[in-house]
Order: structure tokens, then C-alpha cells, then sequence
């Protein structure tokens, strides 16, 4: 049966029409629902904008300080202010961090980028940090700081070189635990567990080696950034041992990457990297 747009209500609604919005307009819509709000002190972005590096595939990483008991009051107000532009298909929720000193959700508008992500983190006021070390995640790009609530505060050397030989040992001694666990799985023919120990043992570990020695203070950042922080013939090097094509070419590597491990950390010198801290 074919219904008339009398018989069907929804044809008598107003239509709705689907935008495209642009990163610039996600922004401005986000600062104009928070910013008159007593509740929240700042907004700033992070990731790429910090950086400078922003590219079609860069999502938005939006951090915002409120008061410690309002956090979570100021997700309905974005969303609200985000729907104004293009109706949420995506809301993904962060659970909790253990510390809890800030909430976090993605979101991503219809019509959008799948890429165009929008990462929204809120801060409690009183947390002690907030990502805004310069040294570490670069220069936050603030949209407002209500009397300048916020200040990023500088990298504390001396804390991150006792890190620092505190992480180089406990590597040292996870390796003599575990460094075995390899070969241990390949001659039991559990190629994937092996494969998954070269990673995290061997391959992790080299990476975070090769950080202190370039870029320290982002020494715990994984893979993340690596083709930034590190000079681009290390990262050629770590390439071929990332990209494993069968058993014979895992042996191989793991022998390779395990011998750069050593070699790494029998010449890391604390002083040298204090000193290129010191005149960065």
C-alpha cells in the first residue's frame, strides 16, 4: 500500500539536511558552547596542531580544564553543539582512567572524514598533569584560557634522567628474564606467540632505547611519532625488522634486532642526553 504524505506524520515534519562540517566549524561550534560556561577555565588542541603537522588525515584532539566536579556536565553540552552541525553517528567512550583525573569520549559526524575523528578530553582542575609539557606533547594550541587559569609547565630533568636509568634497568632485567621466551616458542612451533614476544620484548624495547637516546622525554611513546623523533635512517633500519614474512625471516630478524638492543643500551650515556636536554 502506498501511504500519503498525509497518512505518514513525518512527511509533515520539516526536512532536515545533512551538512558537511569542517574541522574549523567543529572547533568554533565547541568553543562557543563552552567557553560562556563558569565551569570551564581552558580549551586547547593537541596532537597534530601541537605539533604543526596537521594533514587531511589529523583528527581533532580537543582538551579542555573544568572544574573538578562539573567534568562530566560538559559532554551533553558538546554533543549538543556538535548535533547543531551534523547528526553524532559514532560516540565512543574512554572508561575511566585509574587516576581519574580526566574523562574522555570520540565522536565523529555524519557526512564527515572517517578520519576526522574528534578526540574531546576534559581535565579536572586540580589534576597535576595535562599533556602540556611542551617538551613532550608539544605546543598546545589554546582557543581560550580564562585569565590565564593554565601555564604548561617545564620538563623536569631531573626527573625524567632518574626515569630514565630506572627504565634502562628494568630492561636490562626483563631481557635476561625473558629475551629466551623466544626461541623457546619458535622450537615449539608457535610461530605466533614467538612473533608476539618479538614485539613486545625485543622490538618494544628497542624502541624505547633508541627514544632516550634521540627524543627522551617521549622515550615511553611507543611507535607513536617514531617517524619524527627518530633520524630517518634509524627508522628505515627498525622498518625491515617490523615487517616479518614467515618463520625463517623471524629468526633472522630476532638475532638482528636483539644484537642492536645490546649494542644500544651498552652505549647509552646519561650525560650526553642531559646535556642535549639542556640546550634544546
Amino acid at each position: 500500500m502506498i501511504r500519503s504524505k498525509a497518512s505518514n506524520p513525518r512527511w509533515n515534519e520539516p526536512m532536515k539536511t545533512t551538512r558537511t562540517p569542517s574541522r574549523d566549524a567543529i572547533i568554533q561550534a565547541i568553543v562557543g558552547a563552552l567557553e560562556p560556561l563558569d565551569y570551564v577555565y581552558a580549551m586547547w588542541e593537541g596532537g597534530a596542531a601541537a605539533f604543526g603537522r596537521l594533514d587531511e588525515w589529523s583528527d581533532i584532539d580537543i582538551c579542555v580544564d573544568a572544574e573538578d566536579r562539573r567534568v562530566k556536565d560538559t559532554f551533553p553540552v558538546v554533543e549538543q553543539a556538535l548535533e547543531s552541525l551534523s547528526p553524532i553517528e559514532l560516540k565512543y567512550e574512554i572508561l575511566e582512567p585509574t587516576l581519574g583525573d580526566y574523562v574522555q569520549a570520540f565522536y565523529r559526524l555524519k557526512g564527515t572524514s572517517e578520519f576526522m575523528l574528534i578526540d574531546f578530553a576534559v581535565f579536572k582542575h586540580s589534576a597535576p598533569d595535562k599533556l602540556l609539557v611542551p617538551e613532550i606533547h608539544g605546543e598546545a594550541v589554546f582557543h581560550f584560557n580564562k585569565e590565564g587559569a593554565l601555564k604548561c609547565p617545564s620538563l623536569d630533568r631531573e626527573k625524567l634522567m632518574s626515569k630514565l636509568k630506572a627504565r634502562v634497568k628494568r630492561i636490562q632485567e626483563r631481557l635476561q628474564t625473558f629475551r629466551c621466551f623466544i626461541p623457546k616458542e619458535l622450537n615449539r612451533g608457535n610461530q605466533i606467540e614467538a612473533l608476539n614476544l618479538y614485539y613486545r620484548f625485543i622490538l618494544g624495547s628497542l624502541v624505547e632505547v633508541l627514544r632516550m637516546t634521540h627524543k627522551p622525554a617521549r622515550h615511553d611513546f611507543g611507535t607513536r611519532y617514531v617517524r619524527h623523533d627518530l633520524p630517518a635512517e634509524v627508522v628505515a633500519r627498525l622498518r625491515e625488522l617490523y615487517f616479518v614474512k614467515d618463520r625463517a625471516d623471524l629468526e633472522t630478524k630476532y638475532r638482528i634486532a636483539e644484537a642492536w638492543l645490546d649494542e644500544v643500551i651498552g652505549q647509552i650515556d646519561f650525560g650526553r642526553i642531559e646535556r642535549a636536554m639542556k640546550n634544546s
